[in-house]
């Protein structure tokens, strides 16, 4: 662990291995276990009971609440929130021995092994399920219960299993436009009533104005 227990706060009962590097004013809590080789950037949350494995690249001003589960091979940006109970994957065709079941199969990263990247300011609502190669984007928000199975846009909202995208948030996290569809179609420009933020929609993508 790269930074000293002035810096950061680990639970006694945290399980952090050897060559994590941990950030400044980041706290870790009861029953977490992080692997070797990952990376907590500065001012984190890390909620009780929770797991991340080796070689994990977490941003600065993270929240990530009780009960969740990191696999190798995720990366994530700075202030993004992981609510409660969400579980990310790596393989999407996962099997535990060789086919004739005589050996198990390791566990290394290998050519199945997918990497998924949630982008800066995205929210996971809890009890997500996160499917890997895919990429959530800037500020987009996951529903709770969902389940990811192909990249999310920037600034989109996506609900349901599979997860679909049904709207627009503002980075202050307030929903400022519904879908009828998938909202490829759509072509405008929305402000946020609560913050006053712009946004230019065209076919679907999101930028700020």
């Amino acid at each position: 662990m790269s930074a000293t227990l002035a810096d950061c706060f680990v639970h006694p009962s945290a399980i952090v291995e050897e060559g994590v590097r941990i950030g400044a004013g980041t706290r870790i809590w009861d029953s977490v276990h992080v692997r070797h080789s990952t990376r907590i950037g500065d001012e984190c949350i890390i909620g009780e009971k929770s797991y991340i494995a080796y070689g994990v690249a977490i941003g600065n001003r993270v929240k990530i609440n009780a009960f969740v589960y990191i696999c190798t091979a995720v990366s994530i940006e700075d202030g993004v929130m992981i609510s409660a109970g969400t579980v990310f994957t790596n393989d999407r065709f996962p099997r535990a021995t060789t086919p004739d079941l005589s050996t198990l199969r390791q566990s290394d990263p290998d050519d199945e092994t997918l990497p998924t990247l949630v982008r800066e300011g995205a929210t996971i609502g809890a009890h997500a399920t996160i499917g890997c190669g895919l990429e959530i984007g800037r500020f987009a928000m996951v529903g709770m219960g969902a389940l990811v199975t192909r990249s999310i846009p920037d600034f989109h909202l996506a609900v349901g299993a599979p997860a679909c995208s049904v709207g627009v948030v503002c980075r202050c996290g307030k929903p400022i436009l519904r879908f009828d569809d998938d909202g490829s179609s759509i072509t405008r420009d929305v402000v946020c009533a609560p913050c006053g933020r712009r946004y230019s929609i065209r076919a679907g993508r999101v930028s700020e104005s």
